[in-house]
């Protein structure tokens, strides 16, 4: 029987690119040898991740292997009808599935013929459970004393036509998985008919309170099959609710319009008001509220914007001593961009943030508030999670808009080891629906761009996703309709020069086929408050209007810049004051008091940037001698007024979304560098199985053998012991799957080596778990205190027994 490593060292390049291909994790960090690449593929990481990617069809034909491999050989001839496939169809199921399972070496046979015997990947049944396909192992009846009598199986439906009542049912119960039930109390129909089960060793005791289902009973019932029928993918149903192309298209388009311009306003409003961060990192609920009020939405889509805009690096904590949150650099760049571009680059970044939108508002571990833009909101499988939605509405019929019930089905079959929570997935369709790569609840041709820039399907042609959703975008508009009533309509998509002006200067009313916009007085001090005039302005809508400005809106503009400003408000940090205004004279204009910050209130107060204390202090030294006072004017005292108040420590380090940010996905290899990485390895290999021999005692090296462009013989296989530390994990790896026995050399503290046989059970974290058979004990022992591992013959246990 071939090695796991034996077994890769014999594969052609394009096989190993293949299987590079298939487990990216293989190939990321590069592995140095063929052997490093087996200790990789077989190690539990590696293995969780395989089996976290395969579909239920392949995981049932894994579970099928390792379930029949002990104690008989399984080969691919038997799988079909083990897994129940009674037709064409299930058989070319299954045929796929092993296919995809031995490209990924998750199963390898044991040789080229076509009958080869499937042997599993090392530590593939481990991490598969104690009771693959829902069978028990096949020495679950000789663990706890004497083993059962074997049962007549020929006899079986005779024997089970004279059970008692209840017998059946139980049998019904445990046939296809879990093996083992909790045994009924004494004296009751259920313990007798469990009772009888037991005593014909149709059940095995397990313990004092549980009883199991042998393997062989469980097969001869099952009519050998270790599933009851192939895993299908779900078909699409029935009542599906399908969009045209055309309400797609529209839907889509508006809601990238509008997802871009709530952007684009909140940057705008937080430009102004920019809200404090908490110490946790996060935004305040309060100011939450505050954004929804002010985009007019409800919290859930103000967080999501607000998350999408910190994803883009549009805001982000200042990093003052009072920090807030400000707009950055980045979104200039971005502003100045048409709509199309703009929203590009927001639903690129939608699709590789690992921010979770949709828990803002829930409840943490510790009972706390979720807060939008906390750094703990980052999660690594959120973008794996948005593709993995996108790519079952991608493989449906266009138009079809499915519902989150029905995607979990097809994640469910698809990833069945790590299947989505439905409260996710539903929450990824909502924000692709916000974003608009969904349109009506079907995947938009903007969307489906979105996704092929990724991976773009062979034959197909990559489109921009900025140029599909500017082909449903409505031309831009350049005109409004101003009327009499100080509203305003713009018959559809406005241009990006109108839409600021209106942005600037009114309030939306309505959206849809045309725009609707009204003009306040506060909308036009909003304006003002921005640095407009009353004249530019009216220049402004004129501009854009065809029959010019009315006289209403005129008087508004005009009566809105003439209050506007008649009230200064400013902020002053201290004051001085005098009752002799010669005492404050040339004060302001002392080249040496600039740094105070002086400003001329009334002859007889200035105010001051700077604190009451500096003010004292800066006055005294020039010559003058003032006092402090209080808020009501009275004289204070100057240690108690001023007294110097020291640097506090902050009550906790404020966390950061870029410290809590994990160091990224490993890097996907293109094909042309696993086609260079494959012949580096076979050379990697050889090199250092060279050094062994050269290393050995009156060793002849061999001429250096030069490999033709296609594959040639495979090197000789490995020897059956290694010092190697790589090797000697491999050699245990299959050893522990193979349940056999192996000398391995032992150093222990005082560097005293002591040889001795064991039968490794696990091999991870750095420590090989095993059985001493001939001390009849288990030891657990650091892998770095393993000197050497040899496998054992036959001859060697006949001499330890």
């Amino acid at each position: 029987m071939p090695t796991f490593t034996g077994y890769l060292r014999e594969r052609s390049d394009d096989e190993l690119v293949a299987l590079l291909r298939s487990r990216p994790d293989l190939a990321s960090p590069s592995p140095a040898t063929l052997s490093s690449l087996a200790v990789r593929a077989t190690s539990r990481s590696s293995l969780e991740r395989a089996l976290a990617a395969v579909d239920a069809s392949v995981l049932q034909v894994l579970e099928a292997v390792v379930a029949l491999s002990e104690p008989g050989p399984v080969t691919a001839e038997d799988l079909p009808r083990a897994l129940g496939a009674t037709d064409d169809a299930g058989v070319a199921l299954v045929e796929r599935a092993l296919r995809l399972a031995i490209v990924g070496t998750l199963v390898y046979p044991d040789s080229d013929a076509a009958d080869a015997p499937l042997l599993p990947s090392p530590g593939l049944a481990e991490i598969l459970g104690p009771y693959p396909a829902g069978l028990a192992p096949v020495d679950a009846g000789t663990r706890r004393g004497t083993p059962p009598e074997p049962v007549g199986l020929d006899d079986l439906p005779t024997l089970l036509d004279a059970a008692p009542t209840g017998a059946r049912p139980v049998l019904d119960a445990l046939l296809w998985g879990p093996p083992v039930g909790l045994a009924p109390s004494n004296s009751t129909a259920a313990a007798a008919a469990v009772d009888w089960l037991v005593r014909r060793h149709l059940l095995l005791a397990g313990d004092s309170r549980h009883v199991v289902m042998p393997r062989a009973v469980a097969l001869a019932l099952r009519g050998g099959r270790t599933h009851a029928a192939p895993a299908f993918p779900p078909a699409l149903p029935d009542d599906v609710p399908h969009r045209s192309h055309g309400l797609v298209a529209a839907e889509s388009a508006a809601a990238g319009e509008r997802i871009v311009l709530l952007v684009a306003r909140l940057v705008r409003l937080w430009e102004h008001t920019p809200p404090g961060v908490l110490r946790g990192g996060g935004l305040g609920v309060r100011e939450l509220r505050r954004v929804a009020m002010a985009l007019e939405t409800d919290e859930s889509e103000a967080a999501f914007v607000i998350e999408l805009a910190g994803a883009a690096a549009f805001i982000a904590d200042d990093g003052e001593d009072n920090p807030s949150f400000a707009p950055t650099v980045a979104v200039d760049e971005w502003a100045v961009r048409d709509v199309p571009d703009r929203w590009a680059a927001l639903a690129r970044t939608w699709r590789s943030t690992l921010r979770t939108p949709w828990l803002v508002g829930g409840r943490d571990e510790r009972g706390g508030v979720r807060a939008a833009l906390d750094p703990e909101l980052q999660r690594t499988w959120a973008p794996r999670l948005r593709r993995s939605v996108l790519d079952v509405l991608a493989e449906t019929p266009p138009g079809s808009a499915l519902d989150a019930p029905h995607v979990v089905a097809v994640l469910r079959w698809r990833t069945p080891r790590s299947v989505p929570p439905p409260a996710a997935v539903q929450a990824v369709l909502v924000e692709a629906g916000r974003l608009g790569i969904l349109g009506a609840g079907a995947l938009s041709d903007a969307g489906r761009a979105l996704l092929l820039e990724t991976a773009p399907l062979v034959g197909a042609d990559a489109a921009d996703p900025a140029d599909a959703l500017a082909a449903a975008l409505p031309p831009a508009v350049g005109e409004i309709l101003l009327q009499g009533d100080l509203t305003g309509v713009v018959p559809g998509r406005p241009s990006p020069e109108l839409e600021d002006v209106l942005d600037r200067t009114a309030h939306v009313e309505s959206r849809g086929g045309a725009l609707t916009v009204r003009f306040t007085p506060d909308s036009v001090r909003r304006a003002l408050d921005a640095g407009a005039t009353a004249d530019g302005l009216l220049a402004e809508l004129a501009s854009h209007s065809r029959s010019g400005v009315p006289q209403p809106l005129e008087y508004l503009v005009r009566d809105a810049a003439r209050r506007h400003g008649r009230l200064r408000v400013g902020s002053a940090s201290g004051y001085v004051r005098a009752d002799d205004p010669s005492l404050l004279a040339g004060l302001v204009e002392d080249p040496r008091l600039a740094s105070l910050g002086l400003i001329r209130l009334a002859p007889t107060v200035l105010a001051s940037q700077a604190p009451a204390r500096e003010l004292v202090e800066a006055l005294r030294a020039h010559g003058l001698a003032p006092v402090a006072e209080g808020p009501d004017g009275q004289v204070l005292h100057v240690v108690s007024a001023v007294r110097r108040v020291g640097r506090r420590a902050t009550a906790g380090a404020r966390r950061r979304a870029s410290d809590t940010a994990p160091s990224g996905a490993r890097e996907v290899l293109s094909d042309d560098r696993l086609l260079a990485l494959v012949p580096q390895l076979r050379r990697a290999e050889q090199e250092r199985k060279a050094d062994e021999v050269e290393r050995l005692p009156g060793a002849i090296l061999p001429p250096p053998v030069r490999r033709p462009a296609e594959p040639a013989a495979p090197p000789p296989a490995p020897a059956a012991g290694t010092a190697d530390p790589v090797d000697a994990l491999v050699l245990l790896r299959e050893a522990a799957a193979e349940k056999a026995e192996v000398w391995v050399e032992l150093v222990g503290s005082h560097g005293v080596p002591q040889r001795r046989l064991l039968r490794p059970l696990r091999v991870e974290g750095g420590r090989l778990r095993a059985i001493d058979t001939a001390r009849e004990s288990e030891l657990t022992v650091a892998v770095h205190r393993i000197a050497s591992v040899t496998r054992a013959t036959e001859d060697d246990r006949q001499e330890t027994s």
